[in-house]
């Protein structure tokens, strides 16, 4: 007959250890999990549920999570009335991952919307918006592009903080990359200014700013996927801003991003007298 045998103290310790690592394991497990939701939470509650409409253009986003579902970050995008009836446009990419990604993000976007209401300046309101964020004391940053379009003249302004280039494109095919100069991202460096690139949309067609998990990735140089982008717009001809924000967006998924990705879409009408 036999008997049960004892495991050995040293055994019975090794397996206490064991257990103890196991629920310390999933305990992290929960917390991240519980941190990722509570960022994407606040990156729904800090995005725009919706996009105005502006004499002239419409607009519409795509937002598409990071392929790991924990890195929650802080891409964003927006659209408001800057002063003088100008309206403004932005999408930005905020450094990191997490939390405090979404929370700088949000701050960014308040900063923007805040400044933009009292000059229709894109390079001043980047200049103040950089300022203000180191003014935080965050150790976070983020590229932004800042579009300013007046409606009835066609006048539109570019502005770039470290961000992609923007791509634009017309009903007659022609598309391109506007591969123009810019400044640091913000929230790094005091001081800075910020060039403002001006151009005169003489027909109709499409803005499309974007992030860089669009347009770049371990599939895609970010050449290739600014390329890509380009003739996605240049074949829009006349679709509207919904319909070609979706075809931008799914280029993300031939590049194998792994980090959140981001579209904005503007559609305009060119000056009065093209329409």
């Amino acid at each position: 007959m036999y008997r049960h045998r004892k495991a050995p103290d040293s055994t019975q310790e090794l397996l206490v250890a064991l257990g103890r690592l196991v629920d310390q394991a999933l305990e992290n497990i929960r917390l991240q999990q519980a941190r990722a939701e509570l960022g994407m939470a606040l990156q729904r509650h800090m995005l725009p549920s919706d996009l105005p409409d502006f004499p002239g253009i419409r607009l519409a986003a795509r937002y598409a999570p990071s392929q790991d579902g924990l890195a929650v970050g802080g891409d964003f995008y927006d659209a408001f009335p800057m002063r003088d009836g100008v309206a403004g446009m932005a999408i930005g990419d905020v450094q990191g991952h997490g939390v405090e990604a979404a929370a700088f993000m949000g701050e960014a976007r308040a900063s923007l919307r805040a400044l933009a209401s009292v000059t229709g300046d894109p390079g001043e309101v980047l200049t103040c918006a950089n300022d203000l964020l180191i003014s935080l004391g965050c150790d976070l940053f983020t590229t932004c592009c800042l579009l300013s379009f007046v409606p009835g003249s066609g006048d539109l302004g570019i502005a770039r903080a470290g961000h992609v280039p923007m791509v634009w494109g017309t009903d007659t095919g022609d598309s391109g990359v506007s591969v123009d100069d810019g400044g640091v991202p913000l929230g790094i460096l005091p001081g800075q200014s910020y060039p403002v690139v001006h151009r005169r949309l003489t027909q109709p067609g499409y803005l499309v700013l974007v992030t860089d998990g669009v347009v770049e990735g371990p599939a895609y140089p970010i050449e290739e996927g600014l390329a890509e982008v380009a003739r996605l717009v240049g074949a829009g001809r006349g679709v509207g801003p919904d319909v070609l924000a979706s075809r931008v967006i799914r280029v993300a998924d031939r590049t194998g991003h792994n980090d959140d990705a981001a579209v904005l879409v503007v559609r305009h009408d060119g000056p009065p007298d093209t329409r």
